[in-house]
């Protein structure tokens, strides 16, 4: 299959130069040219597989034509080698938990695939001194620092806002060494990735060095995510409830809902979606005005989602032929303030006993605002609540323990280099530090 550019100035390319490259040489982020629809008898049968099964089949779609099946079969199953549960919270509201991998995020099952998928090509290649620049508001830092940790060939430089991120998310890329360098941005998330954008862009780094992306930007790192909804889905017509489905993805970069876009267009029967701004809301006052009007970033207690002008935006943008209706005829937008996330998780903890992350709180608000009669609502729990310590124990005391696994890197010691905001700087840095 080809990979087009979102701005349809460049010819489109191969799957392994989209996922080497990264970003288009035209800015634009690459998309397949065609999304398969899946076959309905995929569906009827789908709550008899497993989540490698079925997350088998939606790879084909993307990239059966690509990779051989044996090899592609061995990435699934190397990634997705932990489950992703629905747990039941309220009536008709249902927690996809995504936070059962080797860093407790969501972004565990991106990252890995694409780690795995890109160490094939560097192998198949012979290839040597990949660079892979990474921006994080929290949690994709450490997905994929711990996906490429100790890959040959491979050298991770993660670029996060200084004093952004919680102490456990710095921790689990700032203290791996090896092949991975943490580089904390004295600016917001947006600018750490308009460092890795402009990088990419750069002739002169272009030349010099072999770079790519392993943000949501990558095809790699997004379309895998697609494999949890039909995991959810599968789960939910076990348990009776898959008639009418309404999901509702917390969004920062929106890498996470345009893969649950893609499923829906590939025929998952999901009725519609909802997604949760924190103040970040720039896709909210999209869907609701029909004005895209980036703003930059402010600091939140859903971390995560600080992002003022989400790259997927292009990606949505493209699906639907740049039709706000038609949009708007799949998505609707909700925003949850500081405020209402932790009057949510505390609400949620006394009346329930369930204790959400930020993000998953502001996915859980949104359901209890807009699910209609009759619907099933599912939303994203995409961290650990032990991410987040120090909102949690503000909220609702020291009544939860910290996995065995975060302890761990806690422990560990943190090494970051101090990078300024300007490009000049960071293009300085790459060219002295290239390996």
């Amino acid at each position: 299959m080809k990979y087009y550019s979102t701005n349809k100035q460049t010819p489109a390319v191969s799957l392994q130069e989209a996922v080497t490259k990264g970003l288009a040489s035209d800015k634009g982020l690459f998309m397949p040219e065609t999304i398969k629809p899946l076959p309905t008898e995929f569906f009827d049968t789908i709550e008899t597989l497993s989540f490698q099964e079925i997350a088998c089949r939606v790879a084909d779609a993307f990239f059966g034509e690509d990779i051989p099946a044996g090899t592609l079969k061995d990435i699934v199953y190397d990634t997705l080698n932990f489950d992703i549960p629905i747990v039941k919270v309220a009536k008709h509201i249902y927690s996809l938990e995504l936070f059962h991998g080797p860093t407790l995020a969501f972004k565990d099952v991106g990252a890995r695939f694409m780690a795995r998928l890109l160490s094939s090509f560097i192998s198949k290649q012979g290839r040597k001194n990949v660079n892979i620049l990474v921006a994080t508001s929290g949690d994709t830092g450490s997905a994929v620092a711990n996906g490429f940790l100790g890959v040959e060939g491979v050298h991770v430089y993660v670029l996060y806002p200084k004093g952004k991120v919680s102490e456990i998310q710095e921790k689990q890329f700032t203290t791996l060494g090896r092949n991975i360098t943490a580089l904390e941005v004295d600016g917001t998330f947006d600018d750490c990735q308009a460092l890795v954008k402009a990088a990419f862009m750069d002739g002169e780094l272009n030349k010099r060095m072999l770079l790519t992306s392993a943000n949501s930007i990558n095809v790699a790192r997004f379309l895998p995510q697609a494999f949890y909804y039909f995991h959810a889905y599968a789960q939910l017509k076990r348990r009776g409830e898959a008639d009418r489905v309404a999901v509702c993805v917390p969004s920062g970069n929106l890498g996470n809902i345009t893969a649950g876009l893609f499923g829906k267009r590939m025929g998952l029967p999901i009725g519609r979606f909802i997604a949760a701004n924190n103040n970040n809301d720039t896709l909210c006052r999209y869907l609701q005005t029909g004005v895209y009007n980036p703003r930059p970033s402010v600091a939140t207690i859903a971390n995560a989602m600080d992002v003022g002008d989400p790259s997927n935006f292009a990606r949505i943008l493209d699906l639907y032929g740049h039709s706000h209706e038609a949009i708007t005829a799949d998505v609707d937008g909700i925003t949850c303030a500081d405020e209402q996330i932790r009057k949510t998780i505390k609400d949620v903890y006394l009346t329930t006993g369930y204790l959400l992350d930020p993000h998953g709180a502001c996915g859980y608000r949104a359901l209890e605002e807009r699910l209609e009669a009759g619907e099933t609502g599912v939303f994203l729990e995409t961290a650990h609540p032990a991410k987040f310590l120090e909102t949690m124990q503000d909220v609702i005391g020291d009544q939860f323990k910290i996995p065995a696994r975060l302890k761990t890197f806690m422990k560990g010691e943190k090494k970051s280099l101090p990078m300024p905001k300007t490009f000049e700087d960071f293009k300085r840095y790459l060219l002295n530090s290239k390996i």
